[in-house]
């Protein structure tokens, strides 16, 4: 947090932050807040210019460091910490039901969470309770697939798998030592080590169409590490081929919901992105979903594809009609 838009909030909640820890230090405080000491020591400098109107000594924020001990005094005006909104309170709520959905947390004792949702229901109002109930968190999984998968990493043994690839349209074996469960976006996946692909694999539970539980440790190499799925479960390869697209205002989405390896702003909220295409079907099902709003540019030969494929069900579509 570094910009601009983000100091105000931070400066925000620094300043009550430090109200409530007299004597805390420089260092400690850098690390709640994520930033260096030299951006923490900038922020306190600022703080030490803020106050009320008059801007003499007895109207600014007073804050010291000296010895890397932050001592502030005067700042009763801002010393409330900051409330959540009803879209941000809303956001978390949301969030955290999620997160209790999750099939790792869904066997585990205690209220925890329900506590903690509660109090946030509470301290946010009445409205951020309402917005957050009518959002349904679902957690899609096949019915007899998440107990064998639970079962396979619960005694620590190896799974076969049948699952679907929609990308080929076909079921692929697949022999997989379980590693944990993840949530991606509302649906649920098992993360393991696939020995058919020799690699860390996600594989979606609504797609798994079988699953035994073998008499077989599962024992995955030592380079098996978790995937990263903090920005979704699609990771491109530099082998995959690159495909330029042109969004109009409505087809942004694409460039925040999928990795792009160039953005370029057109003007009137267009843009152009470059992006690695895992196969032709699967880009051929983003371009048919922009539909008016994003064209494929390049290359040609992916285009002309597109093309044809959406003459073909415009006439299918005036056929039927």
């Amino acid at each position: 947090m570094s910009g601009s838009a983000d100091r105000l909030p931070r400066l925000l909640a620094l300043v009550p932050y430090l109200m409530s820890h007299p004597g805390a230090q420089v260092d400690e405080v850098a690390a709640v807040f994520g930033l260096s000491e030299k951006q923490l020591i900038d922020d306190l400098q600022l703080v030490w210019m803020c106050g009320l109107p008059g801007h003499t000594p007895g109207d600014l924020i007073d804050v010291s460091w000296d010895g890397g001990e932050i001592i502030i005094d005067n700042a009763d005006t801002i010393g409330r910490p900051l409330r959540l909104g009803i879209d941000e309170a809303s956001a978390l709520l949301v969030a955290l039901r999620m997160l209790a959905a999750t099939p790792e947390l869904a066997e585990v004792p205690g209220d925890a969470l329900p506590r903690v949702m509660a109090k946030l229901e509470r301290a946010a109002g009445e409205g951020a309770a309402t917005v957050s109930s009518q959002v349904a968190v679902d957690v899609d999984a096949a019915p007899d697939a998440l107990p064998r998968v639970r079962e396979g990493l619960t005694r620590g043994r190896r799974l076969s798998l049948r699952y679907y690839v929609p990308g080929r349209d076909e079921v692929t074996p697949r022999e997989v030592d379980p590693m944990r469960l993840v949530v991606v976006d509302g649906r649920a996946y098992l993360e393991g080590w696939c020995y058919r692909a020799e690699a860390m694999r996600l594989f979606r539970l609504d797609r798994v169409l079988g699953v035994d539980v073998l008499d077989v440790p599962a024992d995955p190499p030592a380079e098996a590490e978790p995937i990263d799925v903090t920005r979704g479960v699609f990771r491109p390869s530099p082998t995959d081929e690159l495909v330029e697209l042109e969004l109009s205002a409505a087809g942004r989405w694409v460039a925040e919901y999928y990795p792009c390896e160039q953005v370029t702003e057109l003007g009137e909220g267009r843009l152009r992105v470059a992006l690695r295409a895992r196969d032709e079907d699967w880009i051929l099902k983003l371009a048919l979903r922009l539909g008016d709003t994003g064209r494929v540019v390049s290359p040609p030969e992916m285009a002309e594809t597109v093309r044809g494929e959406a003459e073909r069900a415009l006439g299918l579509y005036a056929h039927r009609s």
